[in-house]
């Protein structure tokens, strides 16, 4: 009981943080790159654990997507997670909508020639020919697989609904779609003690995502039913999975966020 209220006396000082956030997301995203100093483990990108473990999870995965087509990854941010999907596909395009995220990201995957980065909003009504004509610059036409990673739980349910029916030209017939997100089940007070905040100190990666970004939810298997319809989407597979943060509470080791994956193909397939 006393741990509990404890955790609760966080309330008035998350309130102030988050009260400085910008309220348009793509100014607070694109703000938010721009003052990004470091990337990696010891880095100021929370969900950046400068590792591939947790894509060595998802390997298996990944695998019953079509190796022979590129993929997409939505929300790239600096490309950590597109530098290590250029080693398993023949291209990898990352996608962000903020600019200074892909600024980034280019100077960080400098010398990789299957990696590729353009600016995109995935929710935006042209977003299929943006990604349409990225893949061609990079040498690419027709069906890709997409992959995305901590994105849909940062949207509103009409921003799931619109990136959700955008993907479904990109995947065509043959590609597919991964999706792994954060999917704690608790409050955003639960959600930040379990990272490490307590009302004297919050880790500096986590602070800096509260005061400068928007309030993210969960997304399971009810939300990707709703974002993800029946009428147009197979679900092939889903379950937990975990998120991966920078290390926060151990400075070797990844602290882990309860998450949820699934796998779908368009029913055009």
């Amino acid at each position: 009981m006393l741990s509990a209220l404890r955790k609760y006396l966080l309330i008035p000082r998350l309130i102030r943080l988050s009260s400085s956030a910008p309220k348009d997301p793509l100014t607070a995203w694109d703000q938010y790159w721009g003052n990004v100093r470091s990337t990696g483990a010891s880095g100021d990108v929370l969900w950046d654990s400068g590792s591939d473990h947790e894509l060595n999870g998802y390997l298996p995965k990944l695998a019953k997507l079509d190796p022979a087509l590129p993929v997409v990854d939505v929300g790239c941010g600096n490309g950590s997670f597109t530098r290590l999907l250029a080693g398993h596909f023949p291209l990898a395009l990352g996608l962000d909508y903020s600019a200074n995220a892909i600024d980034r990201a280019r100077q960080e995957s400098a010398g990789i020639t299957t990696a590729a980065f353009a600016v995109c909003d995935m929710t935006a009504p042209d977003a299929a020919q943006t990604v349409a004509t990225a893949l061609e610059k990079a040498g690419w036409t027709g069906d890709s697989n997409v992959f995305i990673r901590g994105v849909l739980h940062v949207l509103d349910r009409k921003g799931r609904a619109a990136l959700a029916a955008n993907l479904l030209p990109v995947v065509g017939r043959r590609g597919g779609v991964f999706l792994a997100e954060t999917n704690f089940p608790g409050t955003p007070v639960d959600y930040v003690s379990h990272l490490g905040a307590t009302r004297k100190s919050i880790p500096a990666p986590l602070e800096w995502a509260i005061r400068g970004l928007p309030m993210p939810g969960r997304f399971g298997a009810a939300q990707r039913a709703k974002a993800f319809p029946t009428a147009d989407w197979n679900l092939v597979e889903d379950g937990a999975t975990n998120i991966e943060t920078r290390p926060l509470s151990n400075p070797s080791v990844p602290d882990v966020i309860p998450g949820y994956y699934a796998i779908l193909r368009s029913r055009a397939t």
